[in-house]
Protein backbone atom coordinates (compact mmCIF):
# COMPACT_ATOMS: atom_id res chain seq x y z
CA UNK A 1 0.00 0.00 0.00
CA UNK A 2 2.79 2.46 0.95
CA UNK A 3 4.60 1.64 -2.26
CA UNK A 4 1.45 2.46 -4.25
CA UNK A 5 1.16 5.87 -2.61
CA UNK A 6 4.83 6.57 -3.34
CA UNK A 7 4.39 5.68 -7.01
CA UNK A 8 1.26 7.83 -7.44
CA UNK A 9 3.13 11.15 -7.90
CA UNK A 10 5.48 9.53 -10.38
CA UNK A 11 2.53 8.17 -12.31
CA UNK A 12 0.90 11.60 -12.38
CA UNK A 13 4.11 13.15 -13.68
CA UNK A 14 4.26 10.44 -16.32
CA UNK A 15 0.75 11.28 -17.47
CA UNK A 16 1.63 14.98 -17.66
CA UNK A 17 4.84 14.23 -19.56
CA UNK A 18 3.00 12.02 -22.06
CA UNK A 19 0.37 14.67 -22.64
CA UNK A 20 3.02 17.34 -23.10
CA UNK A 21 4.89 15.25 -25.66
CA UNK A 22 1.75 14.46 -27.65
CA UNK A 23 0.10 17.91 -27.68
CA UNK A 24 0.92 20.30 -30.53
CA UNK A 25 -0.26 23.63 -29.11
CA UNK A 26 2.80 24.61 -27.06
CA UNK A 27 6.31 24.06 -28.43
CA UNK A 28 7.90 24.63 -25.03
CA UNK A 29 5.96 21.76 -23.49
CA UNK A 30 6.76 19.39 -26.38
CA UNK A 31 10.47 20.19 -26.04
CA UNK A 32 10.55 20.38 -22.23
CA UNK A 33 7.76 18.21 -20.83
CA UNK A 34 6.69 18.81 -17.23
CA UNK A 35 9.36 21.43 -16.44
CA UNK A 36 8.01 23.67 -19.22
CA UNK A 37 4.95 24.34 -17.06
CA UNK A 38 7.16 26.44 -14.78
CA UNK A 39 7.39 29.01 -17.53
CA UNK A 40 3.60 29.44 -17.66
CA UNK A 41 3.39 29.55 -13.87
CA UNK A 42 5.97 32.34 -13.72
CA UNK A 43 4.13 34.20 -16.49
CA UNK A 44 0.88 33.92 -14.52
CA UNK A 45 2.33 35.27 -11.28
CA UNK A 46 4.69 37.71 -12.99
CA UNK A 47 2.76 40.86 -11.94
CA UNK A 48 2.83 39.74 -8.31
CA UNK A 49 6.56 38.93 -8.45
CA UNK A 50 7.40 42.30 -9.94
CA UNK A 51 5.08 44.08 -7.52
CA UNK A 52 6.52 42.66 -4.34
CA UNK A 53 10.05 41.52 -5.21
CA UNK A 54 11.50 42.86 -8.45
CA UNK A 55 10.21 46.37 -9.21
CA UNK A 56 11.66 49.47 -7.57
CA UNK A 57 9.56 51.99 -5.69
CA UNK A 58 8.96 54.16 -8.77
CA UNK A 59 9.09 51.59 -11.57
CA UNK A 60 5.79 49.77 -11.68
CA UNK A 61 2.81 51.00 -13.68
CA UNK A 62 0.09 52.15 -13.69
CA UNK A 63 0.70 52.86 -10.00
CA UNK A 64 4.15 52.56 -8.50
CA UNK A 65 4.83 50.99 -5.13
CA UNK A 66 5.28 54.44 -3.58
CA UNK A 67 1.96 55.64 -4.98
CA UNK A 68 0.09 52.56 -3.80
CA UNK A 69 1.69 52.78 -0.39
CA UNK A 70 0.55 56.41 -0.05
CA UNK A 71 -3.04 55.47 -0.93
CA UNK A 72 -3.09 52.43 1.36
CA UNK A 73 -1.57 54.30 4.30
CA UNK A 74 -3.94 57.23 3.81
CA UNK A 75 -6.95 54.89 3.67
CA UNK A 76 -5.90 53.20 6.90
CA UNK A 77 -4.84 56.45 8.65
CA UNK A 78 -1.33 55.02 8.97
CA UNK A 79 1.96 56.82 8.50
CA UNK A 80 1.92 58.10 4.90
CA UNK A 81 5.15 60.05 5.21
CA UNK A 82 8.33 59.02 3.32
CA UNK A 83 11.77 59.12 4.86
CA UNK A 84 15.30 59.92 3.69
CA UNK A 85 14.29 62.28 0.89
CA UNK A 86 12.84 61.75 -2.58
CA UNK A 87 13.80 58.75 -4.69
CA UNK A 88 12.72 60.55 -7.89
CA UNK A 89 15.58 60.63 -10.38
CA UNK A 90 15.94 64.35 -11.05
CA UNK A 91 19.37 63.89 -12.65
CA UNK A 92 18.27 61.65 -15.52
CA UNK A 93 14.45 61.57 -15.64
CA UNK A 94 12.24 64.25 -17.24
CA UNK A 95 8.69 65.08 -16.25
CA UNK A 96 9.03 65.63 -12.50
CA UNK A 97 6.45 68.08 -11.09
CA UNK A 98 7.73 71.01 -9.02
CA UNK A 99 5.36 73.27 -7.07
CA UNK A 100 6.74 76.76 -6.53
CA UNK A 101 6.01 77.68 -2.93
CA UNK A 102 5.84 81.27 -1.69
CA UNK A 103 8.06 82.46 1.10
CA UNK A 104 5.51 85.07 2.19
CA UNK A 105 1.81 85.48 1.53
CA UNK A 106 0.13 88.85 1.85
CA UNK A 107 -3.44 87.63 2.14
CA UNK A 108 -3.61 83.98 3.16
CA UNK A 109 -0.88 83.07 5.66
CA UNK A 110 -2.75 80.06 7.08
CA UNK A 111 -6.04 78.19 7.21
CA UNK A 112 -7.80 78.97 10.44
CA UNK A 113 -10.88 76.75 10.62
CA UNK A 114 -10.56 73.71 12.86
CA UNK A 115 -10.98 70.45 10.94
CA UNK A 116 -10.81 72.26 7.63
CA UNK A 117 -9.13 69.27 6.03
CA UNK A 118 -12.64 67.76 5.85
CA UNK A 119 -14.14 70.82 4.12
CA UNK A 120 -12.95 71.72 0.64
CA UNK A 121 -15.88 72.78 -1.56
CA UNK A 122 -15.78 73.69 -5.22
CA UNK A 123 -14.88 77.24 -6.17
CA UNK A 124 -17.72 77.22 -8.71
CA UNK A 125 -21.44 76.54 -8.39
CA UNK A 126 -22.34 73.62 -10.63
CA UNK A 127 -25.10 74.78 -12.96
CA UNK A 128 -25.15 78.28 -11.49
CA UNK A 129 -24.05 80.28 -14.56
CA UNK A 130 -26.85 78.77 -16.67
CA UNK A 131 -29.45 79.12 -13.92
CA UNK A 132 -30.33 75.45 -13.48
CA UNK A 133 -33.10 74.97 -10.92
CA UNK A 134 -31.06 72.56 -8.83
CA UNK A 135 -27.66 74.20 -9.20
CA UNK A 136 -25.38 73.56 -6.21
CA UNK A 137 -21.85 74.00 -4.94
CA UNK A 138 -20.21 70.55 -4.62
CA UNK A 139 -19.01 69.99 -1.06
CA UNK A 140 -15.79 68.34 -2.18
CA UNK A 141 -13.27 69.06 -4.94
CA UNK A 142 -12.40 65.35 -4.82
CA UNK A 143 -15.16 63.02 -6.04
CA UNK A 144 -15.47 59.43 -7.23
CA UNK A 145 -15.16 58.77 -10.94
CA UNK A 146 -17.53 56.71 -13.10
CA UNK A 147 -17.28 52.98 -12.34
CA UNK A 148 -20.32 50.86 -13.13
CA UNK A 149 -21.97 48.08 -11.20
CA UNK A 150 -20.97 45.23 -13.44
CA UNK A 151 -17.41 46.30 -13.97
CA UNK A 152 -17.10 46.50 -10.16
CA UNK A 153 -18.78 44.17 -7.72
CA UNK A 154 -21.84 45.20 -5.76
CA UNK A 155 -19.84 45.15 -2.53
CA UNK A 156 -17.18 47.41 -4.02
CA UNK A 157 -19.83 49.85 -5.26
CA UNK A 158 -21.43 49.83 -1.81
CA UNK A 159 -18.08 50.46 -0.11
CA UNK A 160 -17.34 53.40 -2.42
CA UNK A 161 -20.84 54.84 -1.93
CA UNK A 162 -20.55 54.55 1.85
CA UNK A 163 -17.16 56.24 1.66
CA UNK A 164 -18.55 59.02 -0.52
CA UNK A 165 -21.36 59.62 1.96
CA UNK A 166 -18.91 59.66 4.88
CA UNK A 167 -16.52 62.05 3.13
CA UNK A 168 -19.27 64.25 1.68
CA UNK A 169 -18.32 63.79 -1.96
CA UNK A 170 -20.17 62.84 -5.15
CA UNK A 171 -20.23 59.29 -6.54
CA UNK A 172 -20.53 58.89 -10.31
CA UNK A 173 -22.62 55.83 -11.17
CA UNK A 174 -20.86 54.97 -14.41
CA UNK A 175 -23.01 53.99 -17.38
CA UNK A 176 -24.41 50.85 -15.71
CA UNK A 177 -27.32 52.58 -13.96
CA UNK A 178 -28.26 53.08 -10.30
CA UNK A 179 -28.07 49.80 -8.41
CA UNK A 180 -29.14 49.01 -4.83
CA UNK A 181 -25.46 49.29 -3.93
CA UNK A 182 -25.48 52.98 -4.92
CA UNK A 183 -28.08 53.71 -2.23
CA UNK A 184 -26.05 53.84 0.96
CA UNK A 185 -26.01 57.57 1.54
CA UNK A 186 -23.68 58.89 -1.14
CA UNK A 187 -25.03 61.55 -3.52
CA UNK A 188 -24.82 60.57 -7.17
CA UNK A 189 -23.87 61.89 -10.56
CA UNK A 190 -25.89 59.76 -12.97
CA UNK A 191 -24.00 58.90 -16.12
CA UNK A 192 -25.96 58.52 -19.35
CA UNK A 193 -24.04 56.23 -21.65
CA UNK A 194 -24.60 55.18 -25.22
CA UNK A 195 -26.85 52.27 -24.19
CA UNK A 196 -28.93 54.47 -21.83
CA UNK A 197 -28.81 51.85 -19.08
CA UNK A 198 -31.23 52.73 -16.31
CA UNK A 199 -33.19 55.17 -18.47
CA UNK A 200 -34.05 53.18 -21.60
CA UNK A 201 -37.24 51.79 -23.03
CA UNK A 202 -37.92 48.23 -24.15
CA UNK A 203 -36.24 48.92 -27.51
CA UNK A 204 -33.06 50.24 -25.91
CA UNK A 205 -33.73 53.88 -26.77
CA UNK A 206 -33.49 56.76 -24.30
CA UNK A 207 -36.65 57.27 -22.21
CA UNK A 208 -37.14 60.66 -20.57
CA UNK A 209 -40.02 59.43 -18.34
CA UNK A 210 -37.81 56.68 -16.96
CA UNK A 211 -35.02 59.14 -16.30
CA UNK A 212 -37.42 61.44 -14.48
CA UNK A 213 -38.65 58.53 -12.36
CA UNK A 214 -35.07 57.59 -11.53
CA UNK A 215 -34.14 61.14 -10.57
CA UNK A 216 -37.21 61.44 -8.36
CA UNK A 217 -36.34 58.20 -6.54
CA UNK A 218 -32.56 58.61 -6.20
CA UNK A 219 -30.11 61.11 -4.65
CA UNK A 220 -28.96 62.28 -8.09
CA UNK A 221 -27.41 65.77 -8.10
CA UNK A 222 -26.21 66.02 -11.73
CA UNK A 223 -26.33 64.24 -15.08
CA UNK A 224 -23.24 63.37 -17.11
CA UNK A 225 -23.51 62.38 -20.77
CA UNK A 226 -20.68 60.00 -21.56
CA UNK A 227 -19.26 60.60 -25.03
CA UNK A 228 -16.10 58.58 -24.48
CA UNK A 229 -13.66 57.50 -21.79
CA UNK A 230 -9.91 57.55 -21.63
CA UNK A 231 -9.40 53.79 -21.63
CA UNK A 232 -11.36 53.10 -24.82
CA UNK A 233 -12.60 56.25 -26.59
CA UNK A 234 -14.94 55.62 -29.49
CA UNK A 235 -15.30 51.97 -28.54
CA UNK A 236 -18.43 50.24 -27.28
CA UNK A 237 -18.50 47.65 -24.53
CA UNK A 238 -19.74 44.10 -24.03
CA UNK A 239 -20.81 42.54 -20.75
CA UNK A 240 -20.93 38.81 -21.56
CA UNK A 241 -24.20 36.97 -20.99
CA UNK A 242 -22.69 34.91 -18.16
CA UNK A 243 -22.13 38.10 -16.15
CA UNK A 244 -25.62 39.54 -16.71
CA UNK A 245 -27.12 38.47 -13.39
CA UNK A 246 -30.69 39.31 -12.37
CA UNK A 247 -29.36 42.24 -10.29
CA UNK A 248 -27.35 43.68 -13.18
CA UNK A 249 -30.22 43.09 -15.61
CA UNK A 250 -32.68 44.94 -13.38
CA UNK A 251 -30.25 47.82 -12.80
CA UNK A 252 -29.49 48.26 -16.48
CA UNK A 253 -32.93 47.43 -17.85
CA UNK A 254 -31.76 44.54 -20.03
CA UNK A 255 -32.71 40.83 -20.30
CA UNK A 256 -31.08 38.36 -17.92
CA UNK A 257 -28.44 36.04 -19.36
CA UNK A 258 -27.95 37.83 -22.68
CA UNK A 259 -24.93 39.78 -23.92
CA UNK A 260 -25.22 43.41 -22.81
CA UNK A 261 -23.91 45.73 -25.53
CA UNK A 262 -22.88 49.38 -25.33
CA UNK A 263 -22.75 51.05 -28.77
CA UNK A 264 -19.80 53.24 -29.66
CA UNK A 265 -22.01 56.29 -30.38
CA UNK A 266 -25.20 57.87 -29.07
CA UNK A 267 -28.47 57.37 -30.94
CA UNK A 268 -30.19 60.50 -29.55
CA UNK A 269 -27.82 63.00 -31.18
CA UNK A 270 -25.24 62.96 -33.94
CA UNK A 271 -23.23 66.19 -33.63
CA UNK A 272 -22.43 69.02 -31.21
CA UNK A 273 -25.54 70.98 -32.24
CA UNK A 274 -28.01 68.16 -31.58
CA UNK A 275 -26.10 67.21 -28.44
CA UNK A 276 -26.70 70.68 -26.98
CA UNK A 277 -30.40 70.30 -27.73
CA UNK A 278 -30.31 67.04 -25.77
CA UNK A 279 -28.46 68.73 -22.90
CA UNK A 280 -31.00 71.54 -22.64
CA UNK A 281 -33.89 69.09 -22.82
CA UNK A 282 -32.46 67.10 -19.89
CA UNK A 283 -31.79 70.25 -17.87
CA UNK A 284 -35.28 71.61 -18.45
CA UNK A 285 -36.98 68.30 -17.62
CA UNK A 286 -34.99 67.57 -14.44
CA UNK A 287 -33.63 70.94 -13.29
CA UNK A 288 -30.24 69.29 -12.75
CA UNK A 289 -26.85 70.49 -14.00
CA UNK A 290 -25.93 68.56 -17.14
CA UNK A 291 -22.42 67.96 -18.42
CA UNK A 292 -20.40 65.75 -20.72
CA UNK A 293 -17.54 63.35 -20.23
CA UNK A 294 -15.02 62.80 -22.98
CA UNK A 295 -11.48 61.88 -23.78
CA UNK A 296 -9.70 64.34 -26.08
CA UNK A 297 -8.78 63.45 -29.63
CA UNK A 298 -9.83 65.47 -32.66
CA UNK A 299 -10.19 69.10 -31.58
CA UNK A 300 -12.85 69.77 -34.19
CA UNK A 301 -15.58 68.67 -31.77
CA UNK A 302 -14.39 71.07 -29.06
CA UNK A 303 -14.13 73.95 -31.50
CA UNK A 304 -17.65 73.36 -32.80
CA UNK A 305 -19.04 72.91 -29.28
CA UNK A 306 -17.54 76.14 -27.99
CA UNK A 307 -18.58 78.06 -31.11
CA UNK A 308 -22.18 77.00 -30.47
CA UNK A 309 -21.98 77.76 -26.75
CA UNK A 310 -20.57 81.22 -27.43
CA UNK A 311 -24.00 82.20 -28.79
CA UNK A 312 -25.28 82.02 -25.22
CA UNK A 313 -28.57 80.16 -25.66
CA UNK A 314 -27.35 76.61 -24.97
CA UNK A 315 -24.47 75.04 -23.13
CA UNK A 316 -23.13 72.33 -20.87
CA UNK A 317 -22.73 73.03 -17.16
CA UNK A 318 -19.59 70.95 -16.72
CA UNK A 319 -17.01 69.13 -18.78
CA UNK A 320 -15.22 66.03 -17.52
CA UNK A 321 -11.96 65.46 -19.36
CA UNK A 322 -10.73 61.87 -19.08
CA UNK A 323 -7.07 61.28 -19.77
CA UNK A 324 -5.89 58.45 -21.98
CA UNK A 325 -3.91 57.05 -19.02
CA UNK A 326 -7.19 56.36 -17.18
CA UNK A 327 -9.23 53.19 -17.14
CA UNK A 328 -10.60 50.85 -14.49
CA UNK A 329 -11.96 48.05 -16.64
CA UNK A 330 -10.78 46.30 -19.78
CA UNK A 331 -10.01 47.41 -23.33
CA UNK A 332 -7.78 46.42 -26.27
CA UNK A 333 -4.09 47.23 -25.81
CA UNK A 334 -4.04 49.69 -28.71
CA UNK A 335 -6.75 51.72 -26.97
CA UNK A 336 -5.18 51.66 -23.52
CA UNK A 337 -1.77 52.63 -24.90
CA UNK A 338 -2.29 54.79 -27.97
CA UNK A 339 -5.82 56.22 -28.35
CA UNK A 340 -6.79 59.51 -26.64
CA UNK A 341 -4.44 62.16 -25.35
CA UNK A 342 -2.99 61.95 -21.84
CA UNK A 343 -4.78 64.12 -19.31
CA UNK A 344 -2.48 67.16 -19.16
CA UNK A 345 -2.25 67.59 -22.91
CA UNK A 346 -5.89 66.81 -23.61
CA UNK A 347 -7.23 68.97 -20.80
CA UNK A 348 -5.08 71.95 -21.76
CA UNK A 349 -6.22 71.78 -25.39
CA UNK A 350 -9.92 71.43 -24.57
CA UNK A 351 -9.76 74.10 -21.86
CA UNK A 352 -8.05 76.44 -24.33
CA UNK A 353 -10.98 76.22 -26.74
CA UNK A 354 -13.35 77.38 -23.97
CA UNK A 355 -10.96 80.05 -22.72
CA UNK A 356 -10.40 81.60 -26.15
CA UNK A 357 -14.15 82.15 -26.42
CA UNK A 358 -14.53 83.51 -22.89
CA UNK A 359 -16.49 80.47 -21.68
CA UNK A 360 -14.07 78.98 -19.17
CA UNK A 361 -15.39 80.90 -16.17
CA UNK A 362 -18.96 79.67 -16.70
CA UNK A 363 -18.19 75.96 -17.02
CA UNK A 364 -17.01 73.65 -14.24
CA UNK A 365 -14.05 71.57 -15.41
CA UNK A 366 -13.55 68.12 -13.94
CA UNK A 367 -10.36 66.16 -14.44
CA UNK A 368 -9.99 62.37 -14.44
CA UNK A 369 -7.16 59.98 -15.17
CA UNK A 370 -4.76 59.13 -12.32
CA UNK A 371 -5.52 62.40 -10.51
CA UNK A 372 -6.03 60.81 -7.10
CA UNK A 373 -2.39 61.46 -6.26
CA UNK A 374 -1.59 64.90 -4.79
CA UNK A 375 1.04 65.94 -7.34
CA UNK A 376 -1.12 65.02 -10.34
CA UNK A 377 -4.16 66.70 -8.77
CA UNK A 378 -2.21 69.92 -8.16
CA UNK A 379 -1.22 70.02 -11.84
CA UNK A 380 -4.87 69.54 -12.81
CA UNK A 381 -5.99 72.44 -10.62
CA UNK A 382 -3.17 74.63 -11.93
CA UNK A 383 -4.36 73.94 -15.50
CA UNK A 384 -7.90 75.04 -14.65
CA UNK A 385 -9.70 72.01 -13.22
CA UNK A 386 -12.32 72.84 -10.60
CA UNK A 387 -12.85 69.25 -9.44
CA UNK A 388 -10.98 65.96 -9.77
CA UNK A 389 -12.48 62.48 -10.02
CA UNK A 390 -10.70 59.46 -8.56
CA UNK A 391 -11.28 55.96 -9.92
CA UNK A 392 -8.52 53.41 -9.52
CA UNK A 393 -7.29 55.21 -6.40
CA UNK A 394 -10.71 54.66 -4.81
CA UNK A 395 -10.44 51.00 -5.83
CA UNK A 396 -7.04 50.79 -4.12
CA UNK A 397 -8.52 52.34 -0.99
CA UNK A 398 -11.28 49.71 -1.11
CA UNK A 399 -8.75 46.87 -1.22
CA UNK A 400 -7.51 46.57 -4.83
CA UNK A 401 -3.91 45.29 -4.99
CA UNK A 402 -3.29 46.11 -8.68
CA UNK A 403 -3.45 42.45 -9.68
CA UNK A 404 -4.48 43.69 -13.15
CA UNK A 405 -7.11 40.97 -13.57
CA UNK A 406 -10.07 43.32 -14.03
CA UNK A 407 -10.70 41.89 -17.51
CA UNK A 408 -10.78 38.27 -16.33
CA UNK A 409 -13.43 38.36 -13.60
CA UNK A 410 -10.82 36.89 -11.24
CA UNK A 411 -10.00 39.93 -9.10
CA UNK A 412 -8.58 38.33 -5.92
CA UNK A 413 -9.85 41.07 -3.60
CA UNK A 414 -13.45 41.06 -4.83
CA UNK A 415 -13.36 44.60 -6.24
CA UNK A 416 -13.61 44.04 -10.01
CA UNK A 417 -15.46 40.74 -10.22
CA UNK A 418 -18.94 39.29 -9.95
CA UNK A 419 -17.66 36.00 -8.52
CA UNK A 420 -19.56 35.43 -5.23
CA UNK A 421 -16.66 33.54 -3.65
CA UNK A 422 -14.23 36.40 -4.34
CA UNK A 423 -16.60 39.22 -3.39
CA UNK A 424 -17.48 37.64 -0.04
CA UNK A 425 -14.14 38.76 1.38
CA UNK A 426 -14.85 42.47 0.82
CA UNK A 427 -16.53 44.12 3.81
CA UNK A 428 -18.28 47.21 2.40
CA UNK A 429 -18.57 48.92 5.79
CA UNK A 430 -14.90 48.62 6.70
CA UNK A 431 -13.72 49.39 3.16
CA UNK A 432 -16.14 52.31 2.95
CA UNK A 433 -14.40 53.89 5.92
CA UNK A 434 -11.06 53.47 4.17
CA UNK A 435 -12.38 55.17 1.03
CA UNK A 436 -13.55 58.10 3.14
CA UNK A 437 -10.19 58.30 4.94
CA UNK A 438 -8.36 58.38 1.62
CA UNK A 439 -10.56 61.15 0.19
CA UNK A 440 -10.17 63.28 3.31
CA UNK A 441 -6.42 62.78 3.33
CA UNK A 442 -6.13 63.82 -0.32
CA UNK A 443 -8.17 66.95 0.39
CA UNK A 444 -5.99 67.72 3.39
CA UNK A 445 -2.82 67.41 1.29
CA UNK A 446 -4.31 69.64 -1.41
CA UNK A 447 -5.06 72.26 1.24
CA UNK A 448 -1.50 72.05 2.51
CA UNK A 449 -0.12 72.60 -1.00
CA UNK A 450 -2.52 75.52 -1.57
CA UNK A 451 -1.31 77.10 1.66
CA UNK A 452 2.33 76.74 0.70
CA UNK A 453 1.46 78.46 -2.60
CA UNK A 454 -0.10 81.33 -0.64
CA UNK A 455 -3.72 80.73 -1.70
CA UNK A 456 -6.73 79.47 0.29
CA UNK A 457 -7.93 76.86 -2.19
CA UNK A 458 -6.29 74.54 -4.76
CA UNK A 459 -8.41 75.97 -7.60
CA UNK A 460 -6.49 79.21 -7.09
CA UNK A 461 -3.13 77.55 -7.79
CA UNK A 462 -2.39 78.91 -11.26
CA UNK A 463 -0.27 77.62 -14.14
CA UNK A 464 2.69 79.78 -13.10
CA UNK A 465 2.89 78.07 -9.71
CA UNK A 466 3.81 74.69 -11.17
CA UNK A 467 6.60 73.68 -13.52
CA UNK A 468 7.82 70.51 -15.12
CA UNK A 469 11.50 69.61 -14.93
CA UNK A 470 12.87 68.54 -18.32
CA UNK A 471 16.44 68.05 -17.12
CA UNK A 472 18.35 68.97 -13.98
CA UNK A 473 19.20 72.30 -15.62
CA UNK A 474 15.93 73.14 -17.37
CA UNK A 475 12.27 73.43 -16.36
CA UNK A 476 9.23 75.17 -17.80
CA UNK A 477 6.09 76.59 -16.23
CA UNK A 478 2.74 75.07 -17.19
CA UNK A 479 1.59 78.16 -19.06
CA UNK A 480 4.73 78.01 -21.20
CA UNK A 481 4.31 74.31 -21.94
CA UNK A 482 0.62 74.48 -22.87
CA UNK A 483 0.39 77.97 -24.33
CA UNK A 484 -1.87 79.46 -21.66
CA UNK A 485 -2.68 83.13 -21.88
CA UNK A 486 -2.73 85.46 -18.84
CA UNK A 487 -5.76 84.76 -16.63
CA UNK A 488 -6.31 81.21 -17.83
CA UNK A 489 -6.45 78.43 -15.27
CA UNK A 490 -8.52 80.31 -12.69
CA UNK A 491 -12.19 80.70 -11.74
CA UNK A 492 -13.77 84.12 -12.26
CA UNK A 493 -12.84 87.03 -10.01
CA UNK A 494 -16.20 86.73 -8.25
CA UNK A 495 -15.76 82.98 -7.70
CA UNK A 496 -12.25 83.53 -6.38
CA UNK A 497 -13.48 86.08 -3.87
CA UNK A 498 -16.37 83.86 -2.79
CA UNK A 499 -14.28 80.73 -2.25
CA UNK A 500 -11.72 82.75 -0.30
CA UNK A 501 -14.55 83.96 1.92
CA UNK A 502 -15.85 80.41 2.36
CA UNK A 503 -12.43 79.02 3.25
CA UNK A 504 -11.82 81.79 5.77
CA UNK A 505 -15.17 81.30 7.49
CA UNK A 506 -15.61 79.28 10.66
CA UNK A 507 -18.00 76.34 10.60
CA UNK A 508 -20.69 78.52 12.21
CA UNK A 509 -20.27 81.33 9.72
CA UNK A 510 -20.33 78.84 6.86
CA UNK A 511 -23.59 77.39 8.13
CA UNK A 512 -25.19 80.83 8.04
CA UNK A 513 -24.06 81.66 4.50
CA UNK A 514 -23.98 78.38 2.55
CA UNK A 515 -26.92 76.29 3.73
CA UNK A 516 -27.27 73.25 6.00
CA UNK A 517 -24.55 72.24 8.47
CA UNK A 518 -21.72 70.00 7.40
CA UNK A 519 -22.32 66.32 8.14
CA UNK A 520 -18.97 64.83 7.16
CA UNK A 521 -16.69 63.84 10.00
CA UNK A 522 -13.44 65.66 10.49
CA UNK A 523 -10.47 64.09 8.80
CA UNK A 524 -7.25 62.91 10.41
CA UNK A 525 -5.24 65.57 12.31
CA UNK A 526 -2.79 67.20 9.98
CA UNK A 527 0.37 66.69 12.05
CA UNK A 528 -0.35 63.38 13.72
CA UNK A 529 0.98 60.20 12.20
CA UNK A 530 0.85 56.68 13.50
CA UNK A 531 2.29 53.34 12.59
CA UNK A 532 5.81 52.50 11.46
CA UNK A 533 5.49 50.03 8.61
CA UNK A 534 4.71 50.71 4.95
CA UNK A 535 1.06 49.95 4.24
CA UNK A 536 -0.02 47.13 1.95
CA UNK A 537 -3.28 46.76 0.06
CA UNK A 538 -6.16 44.58 1.15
Amino acid sequence: MRKSFALAPLAALGVVAARDLLQREHAILRNFPVVGHARYLLETIGPELRQYIVAGNDEERPFSRDQRRWVYASAKLQNNYFGFGTDNDFERTAGNVIVNHRTFSDEYPTHGAVGQEARLPSAKVLGGPRGRRHAFRPESVVNVSAMSFGSLSGRAIEAINRGAADAGCLHNTGEGGVSPYHRHGGELVFQIGTAYFGCRDEDGRFSLPRLQELVAASPIRALEIKLSQGAKPGLGGVLPAAKVSPEIAETRGVPVGRDCLSPSRHAEFSDADSMLDFVEMLAEATGLPVGIKSAVGDLGFWQKLTDLMARGDRGVDFVTIDGGEGGTGASPLIFTDAVAQPFRLGFARAYGEFARRGLHEDVSFIGAGKLGLPDNAVVAFALGADLVNVGREAMLAAGCIQAQRCHTGGCPTGVATQNPWLTRGLDPVAKGKRVANYIRTLRRDLLKVAETCGVPHPALIGPRAVEIVDTISDARLLDQIYGYEPGWGYPSVADRARIAQIMAATDEEETETEGPPETAEDGPPGDEIEGDLPASGD
